[in-house]
């Protein structure tokens, strides 16, 4: 037997089968929203992982090309490796659920979220997020749930609950807010300058739709919910941490933690740790939990100084920015190039130009994205933290930082019209103490105006970071968090964007949720230090977009033809168009409207390889003038190709003023001559003169 459950949400059906489906995992959810259908699954181990320090939750969405009727690329013809979307869908859908868990839980859980079907109208993104938050919440994992999430788009000036896919692409806002039954949980947003008090209002409306939901999941729970099971706890005996402030006195671990500088911190702890080894050589059951203890003790410190005593472990006040400096044009020869640092945290973005054709093609569920024309890639080596690591390929924190960043400065870039050329951004972390994307989102606003990109405005972005006591109205807010306090701290709350407002946010926190005043004085403080960062760091770097693009850079010229002529410049098999490049060594791209784009380095073979393709298209009349080459001499004349792909005919007659009997006479294959057209004739080749030419 299965049920049924179902909610009117935004104009449209959800419902959810429990029961019908997997009836072997922890908890299952066949979820279906209009006509997408995802299933979302919970399992978990049935004892914890042993030797780790750490919740070991992993997230899966799963994109099915059968879902949208697709049949996948490539050899195999079967899915591949996640993409960008799949990986990020899953991080959104972590952020949440992570921290609903018990901290002291070490069971490895799994949450699995299958797309099989894709509604335009619905998006299987957040119907994966419902999914997970149902199928944990009705199983016997422990969570301290539900949790619901809701999607906000602006088009027009109007707020939209849950848009469907076109509006959530093409509109002013891409807001996804998740609540628990009290507060706001996460927050991840993409946004046209929206002003800071309009993206409040959409996450406060997204939250009032959340407790709808989570009222209905309540519902569900009630009916068909297991009871939850019994775990092993894995947190520090009390006794131990008794025993570690004998050794180790609270003023001795304040002394080792406040330090602005990261590795004499590490030094103090690795000192305390060994000092603390020592003392429990005999006590075989702690040595194993002894560097979670540490942290613990360590986290305690720094949370009950920035709390209790508003004393920053660098110093701080709990508004002031770490040290700040930038510049350009660091690397040579490149298309564009900034570095941005702030404290210990050091990003160096590198800009590449390049023609259109060069955009990402993107096969995914997604009929109205198939290319995307601005990529922000980001590396985070194990040296910017001091540690040793072979590097194995971006991981999804460095797809997920290098993403932000990217969606932190779309809102600004010129359109393909102003600014024919794919556009790559990479951001290289050469140290990190705290907040990297933010660091990231400002080098390659940089970068990009070093490049000579015309972005419309300036971006800068800033992380906020939370500490909260026992009550809702005892918490201290920290401007600009380094390593540390992310760590301890409960919140990161990263906001990028412009002087008109916010064009990116991204909400991590440790706890159940945050309260109004809490999310709005985020808001605020990195609107603050947002303005200072531009007036005081990147705009004496560098005010504005460099007029033109860099001498290394390839540079490219539009033109506009008749869509109809489109066949006669590329030819047959593309034997036109590959003549012209072949020539003058450019790289030429043509959309279906006409929209021609030239790109190389020289100049004159550019205007070369313009004046070809307009010739080729051009209505010719009588009386225009043409360069050509001798391609074929016959008897009664010589074929002049004037383009690629078209010639016309000198006749004999028409080749000098003086009467001759030969063609070879005067002319040789290959000359280079000024013809004049003579108009068309009875079969409707072209004729020439070279006699007439003035």
């Amino acid at each position: 037997m299965f049920k049924t459950f179902s909610l009117e949400l935004a104009g449209r059906t959800l419902s959810v089968d429990i029961g019908r489906v997997s009836a072997q995992a922890n908890g299952a959810a066949f979820m279906h929203y209009g006509d997408t259908t995802v299933l979302s699954t919970a399992t978990a181990s049935e004892k914890p992982r042993d030797g780790i320090d750490f919740f070991p939750l992993s997230v899966e969405y799963e994109e099915k090309l059968y879902s949208v009727g697709k049949i996948p690329g490539g050899f195999n013809k079967r899915e591949g490796k996640a993409s960008e979307n799949a990986i990020l869908t899953s991080r959104v859908i972590d952020r949440p659920m992570r921290p609903l868990f018990p901290k002291d839980y070490r069971n490895d859980v799994t949450l699995n979220n299958l797309v099989m079907s894709v509604d335009p109208e619905c998006r299987p993104e957040l119907v994966a997020m419902l999914g997970s938050a149902i199928a944990t919440s009705i199983s016997d994992i422990p969570f301290c749930g539900p949790c619901a999430t809701t999607q906000i788009g602006l088009v027009d000036g109007a707020f939209i609950v849950n848009p469907n896919q076109e509006q959530w692409k093409n509109g002013d806002l891409q807001l996804t807010v998740a609540s628990t039954s009290e507060k706001v949980i996460m927050i991840e947003a993409g946004a046209n300058e929206v002003p800071e008090a309009k993206m409040i209002e959409a996450i406060y409306m997204a939250h009032e739709v959340n407790q709808k939901i989570i009222a209905w999941i309540n519902e569900i729970v009630a009916e068909v919910g297991k009871a939850k099971h019994e775990y092993t706890s894995c947190a520090i005996p009390e006794e131990m941490f008794a025993a570690i402030k004998e050794i180790v006195p609270p003023v001795e671990m304040e002394e080792a933690v406040f330090t602005d500088e990261k590795q004499v911190r590490e030094e103090n702890i690795r000192k305390i740790t060994e000092k603390l080894e020592e003392a429990f050589a005999d006590k075989e059951d702690w040595l194993p939990v002894l560097g979670e203890a540490v942290y613990q003790y360590q986290k305690k410190t720094v949370r009950k100084m920035i709390l209790k005593d508003q004393k920053r472990p660098d110093g701080r006040a709990m508004n002031q920015i770490r040290k700040l400096a930038a510049e350009v044009d660091i690397i040579p020869r490149v298309h564009g190039s900034a570095m941005f640092t702030r404290g210990q945290t050091q990003i160096c973005n590198v800009c590449t130009l390049a023609p259109l054709s060069e955009v990402q093609k993107i096969d995914g569920l997604d009929d109205n994205e198939k290319a995307k024309r601005y990529m922000h890639h980001y590396n985070f080596p194990a040296y910017s933290v001091g540690e040793t690591k072979v590097s194995r390929g971006p991981g999804r924190r460095e797809i997920g930082h290098g993403a932000l960043a990217e969606k932190a400065l779309v809102a600004v870039l010129p359109s393909e019209e102003e600014f024919p050329y794919a556009i790559r951004t990479v951001s290289e972390t050469f140290e990190s103490n705290g907040s990297t994307s933010m660091a990231s989102t400002c080098s390659s606003c940089m970068s990009l105006m070093a490049a000579g990109v015309p972005i419309k405005k300036m971006v800068a972005g800033i992380s906020c970071g939370l500490v909260t006591g026992d009550t809702d109205d005892d918490f201290v807010l920290l401007t600009d968090i380094q390593g540390l306090e992310d760590f301890f701290g409960d919140m990161d709350f990263k906001v990028t964007g412009t002087e008109d407002g916010i064009t990116a946010i991204q909400m991590d926190i440790k706890i159940h949720g945050l309260t109004r005043p809490i999310v709005e004085g985020a808001i605020a403080r990195c609107r603050e230090a947002r303005m200072f960062i531009m007036e005081n760091c990147m705009k004496p770097a560098i005010a504005e977009p460099r007029k033109t693009v860099n001498e290394y850079a390839p540079k490219i010229v539009q033109i506009k033809i008749d869509p109809e002529k489109i066949g006669e410049v590329v030819g047959q098999r593309g034997k036109t168009i590959n003549e012209i490049i072949t020539r003058t060594n450019v790289k030429i791209d043509i959309t279906d409207e006409g929209a021609v784009s030239v790109c190389g380095t020289d100049a004159a073979m550019m205007d070369k390889a313009i004046e070809m393709i307009q010739t080729i298209v051009t209505d010719f009349e009588e009386g225009q003038v043409f360069k050509g080459k001798v391609v074929s001499i016959k008897e009664f004349g010589a074929f002049i190709e004037f383009a690629p792909g078209k010639e016309g005919m000198v006749h004999i007659s028409k080749i000098s003023k003086e009467r001759i009997d030969h063609v070879e006479d005067v002319l040789t294959l290959g000359d280079e001559v000024k013809v004049v057209c003579l108009g068309k004739d009875k079969m409707g080749r072209m004729g020439f003169s070279i006699k007439d030419c003035k």
